[in-house]
This record gives structure tokens, C-alpha cells and sequence, in this order.
């Protein structure tokens, strides 16, 4: 059975990077939709939304039944906890574009206003770079890039905090513009939330690979000595 299960968890590790690699796309995708007011790119992640769903309910689906069928212990346990995780987090993410995208075509029949000297495109850009080095840390079970992601995430809060403010000193000055910051809040708390999506990626990686819960400030034990299983496998067989 042993043989069955490495090649189930083969496809589930095939299976959840190909989900990251849609999720990572479709967020990139309404930035520059939302950067460039390009409606065409932003119904466009809205249109191919249910494609990132699909993906999720049928890797669910897969994990479950690989549960049920081959009761894996150990590492391969672990290894279906956290990408079961992770599942839900990228559709998280996907949903997060999807907002992004609705923003952009809202803002169509507002005003022009410069999003870069707002510091959205910065906290975008910073999100861009938690999700995908998040990603990275899974592919190669790196926990030292894992925990680079959960230390940037305060960079993105106090952006964050910066731009409401902002807005709200606008808002003061330009009260029939609520419409117009509004969206730009929304999108920028879109964009804030893509990033805890992130360090939750990067936290399961580090569960993955050292058994170690640390959401909420927990510390992560020392490494494991080497055993084989699917963790092993995922950084050993990766493309």
C-alpha cells in the first residue's frame, strides 16, 4: 500500500503547487488591473475565478480520500494537514483578486488618482513577494524563507495603516470623493489580508517541515532527525 500512497501524494504535491501557481496569477493579474485601470484584465480574473474554486473542492476531495483509503501516519499525515491548509488559504487569495478586480471596475466612474503616491502599489508589491516566496518555501521546504515571510507581514500592516490615513486626511479635504477612497480602502485591505494569507502559507510550510505549530507567536522546536516520508519526498522529487 506503501507504493500507492507515495504516488497519491505525489498528486496532491503536484496537485497544490499548480493551485498556487493560478492563485499567484490571478492576483497579479488585478494589480496590474487595478494599477492600470485595465477593466478587460479585471473581469477577467473575475471570469476565471471558478476555475481557482474548482481546483480547491477537488483537491479537498483528493486529500480526504486519501485519508480514508490509505490512513497515512507520521510525516504523510502532517503532509495532508498542511496542504489541506494551504487549499484553503490560495482560495482565500483567489477570492482576494476577485475583490481587487471588483474595486478596479468600480473605480471606472471615479476620478483619476494616483495609487503609487497613495503607497498601495508598495503594499501590493510587498503582498506580490510574500505570496510568491511563500510558494517558493513550500516547493522547497525552506523554513529560513518561510519565517522571511511572517517578519514582512508588519511591513504591509503599518502600509496599510498608513494609507487609511491618508485617505482619511483626503477625505477631509474632498468629502464628495468618499466614493473614490472608499474603493481604494477596500482594495487596500484586499491587498493587507493576501499577505496574512501568505504567512499562513509560510506557517504551515514551517508545520510541514518541523511539526511545529507557531501561529500566535508559538516557537517552532528543533528540526526532526530525517525520516523518510512525504515531506522528504516532496523536496526530493520536486520538477
Amino acid at each position: 500500500m506503501s507504493v500507492h500512497l507515495n504516488r497519491q501524494i505525489e498528486k496532491l504535491k503536484k496537485s497544490i503547487l499548480a493551485l498556487g501557481a493560478m492563485v499567484e496569477e490571478a492576483f497579479n493579474k488585478a494589480i496590474r488591473a487595478l494599477e492600470s485601470r485595465d477593466m478587460a484584465l479585471a473581469e477577467y480574473v473575475i471570469q476565471h475565478d471558478r476555475d481557482i474554486d474548482q481546483k480547491e473542492v477537488e483537491f479537498e476531495e483528493d486529500c480526504l480520500a486519501t485519508l480514508a483509503l490509505y490512513q497515512p501516519v507520521a510525516h504523510d499525515l502532517r503532509f495532508i494537514i498542511a496542504v489541506l491548509q494551504i487549499n484553503r488559504d490560495l482560495e482565500r487569495v483567489g477570492d482576494m483578486a476577485v475583490n481587487i478586480a471588483e474595486q478596479t471596475i468600480a473605480l471606472k466612474r471615479e476620478p483619476m488618482i494616483d495609487i503609487e503616491e497613495m503607497g498601495l502599489l508598495d503594499m501590493a508589491h510587498k503582498a506580490q513577494r510574500m505570496l510568491q516566496q511563500s510558494l517558493d518555501a513550500l516547493v522547497d521546504l525552506n523554513v529560513a524563507q518561510a519565517e522571511k515571510v511572517c517578519q514582512l507581514d508588519d511591513e504591509v500592516d503599518q502600509i496599510n495603516r498608513e494609507i487609511y490615513a491618508k485617505a482619511e486626511r483626503r477625505l477631509r479635504a474632498e468629502p464628495t470623493h468618499f466614493p473614490l477612497y472608499f474603493r481604494i480602502l477596500v482594495a487596500a485591505k484586499q491587498i493587507e489580508r493576501v499577505a496574512d494569507h501568505a504567512v499562513n502559507i509560510a506557517e504551515d510550510v514551517i508545520y510541514l517541515v518541523k511539526g511545529a505549530i507557531v501561529r500566535h507567536g508559538g516557537a517552532a522546536p528543533s528540526p526532526e532527525p530525517s525520516q523518510p516520508g512525504a515531506a522528504k519526498r516532496l523536496n526530493e522529487r520536486i520538477a
